[in-house]
C-alpha cells in the first residue's frame, strides 16, 4: 500500500505543479496580450480613424492661431463667405482624390499586392493611373512641397517661441526646433503615428476652447472699430491663409 500512496502522492504534485505552471503561463500571456493592446491602441494605426486624426491634427492647427487676424484683414463677411466656399471646395477635391487612391488600390489588389505595411503615396497613385510620367512630375511636386513646406514651419514655431521666451533669437530657436523635428525620422511610418495624432489634437482642442472662453469673458478692448481690408494685399493674405486651412486637407 505505501508504494501505491507515494505513487499517488506524486500524481497530486505533478498535477499542481503542471497547474501552477499552466496559470503562470497564462497570466504572462494576458500580460503580453495587455501589453500588445496598449501598443496597438497607441502606436499601430492605418485605419480611416487615424487618417482623419491624422489630418486633423496636422492641418487644423496650423492655422487656427491665425484665424481671427485673417478676418480682420478681410472683414467678416468675406472671411464668412470665402471659408464656406474653400470648405466645399477642398471637401470635393478630398472625395475626388479619395475615388482615385480606392481606384489604384483595388486594380493592385487583383494583382495581389499587400498594403498591409505600406502606405500609398499620391504619386503611386499617378503612376498606377496615368504612368510614369506623371509619377515623376507628381514625386517632384511633393518633394518640392514638403521641403520648403517644412522650412515654413521651422521659421514658424521659431517666431511663435520667440514671443514666449525672446532669450534667444528666432535663427537659434529654429535650429533647437530643427534639431527636434528630427528626432521623427525614429517613426517607421504614418501607422504609427497615432499617439502623435492624439497629442495634437488633444492640444488644439485646448487652445480652441482656450480661446472661445477668453473671448466670451473678456471680450473686446474699448473702442475697438472693424474697418476690415486696408489693403489690397492684405485682404489676399488673409484669403491664402483660410484657403490653407482647406486646401491641405485635400491632398493629405
Amino acid at each position: 500500500m505505501l508504494p501505491q500512496k507515494q505513487a499517488e502522492e506524486a500524481i497530486v504534485s505533478n498535477f499542481s505543479e503542471t497547474g501552477h505552471e499552466t496559470r503562470e503561463e497564462e497570466n504572462e500571456d494576458e500580460q503580453q496580450q495587455s501589453m500588445f493592446s496598449v501598443t496597438n491602441l497607441l502606436w499601430h494605426g492605418g485605419s480611416a480613424w487615424d487618417a482623419w486624426f491624422s489630418c486633423a491634427s496636422n492641418q487644423v492647427a496650423q492655422v487656427l492661431l491665425t484665424l481671427p487676424y485673417s478676418f480682420s484683414q478681410l472683414g467678416m463677411l468675406s472671411g464668412i463667405l470665402l471659408q464656406v466656399f474653400y470648405g466645399l471646395m477642398g471637401s470635393w477635391t478630398a472625395y475626388l482624390i479619395s475615388v482615385l487612391y480606392i481606384e489604384y488600390r483595388s486594380r493592385k489588389e487583383k494583382e495581389n499586392v499587400s498594403f498591409k505595411n505600406h502606405v500609398i503615396q499620391w504619386f503611386e497613385v499617378l503612376d498606377g493611373l496615368l504612368g510614369p510620367y506623371w509619377k515623376a512630375a507628381g514625386l517632384a511636386f511633393n518633394c518640392t512641397f514638403l521641403l520648403f513646406g517644412s522650412v515654413i514651419q521651422l521659421i514658424a514655431c521659431a517666431s511663435n517661441i520667440y514671443y514666449i521666451n525672446d532669450k534667444l533669437d528666432k535663427r537659434t530657436w529654429t535650429y533647437i526646433f530643427g534639431a527636434c523635428c528630427a528626432t521623427t525620422v525614429f517613426i517607421p511610418s504614418f501607422h504609427n503615428y497615432r499617439i502623435w495624432s492624439f497629442i495634437g489634437l488633444g492640444m488644439t482642442t485646448y487652445t480652441a476652447w482656450y480661446m472661445a472662453i477668453a473671448a466670451v469673458l473678456h471680450g473686446q478692448a474699448e473702442g475697438v472699430t472693424h474697418s476690415g481690408p486696408t489693403k489690397l494685399v492684405l485682404y489676399f493674405t488673409g484669403a491664402t491663409n483660410i484657403l490653407y486651412t482647406f486646401g491641405g486637407h485635400a491632398v493629405t
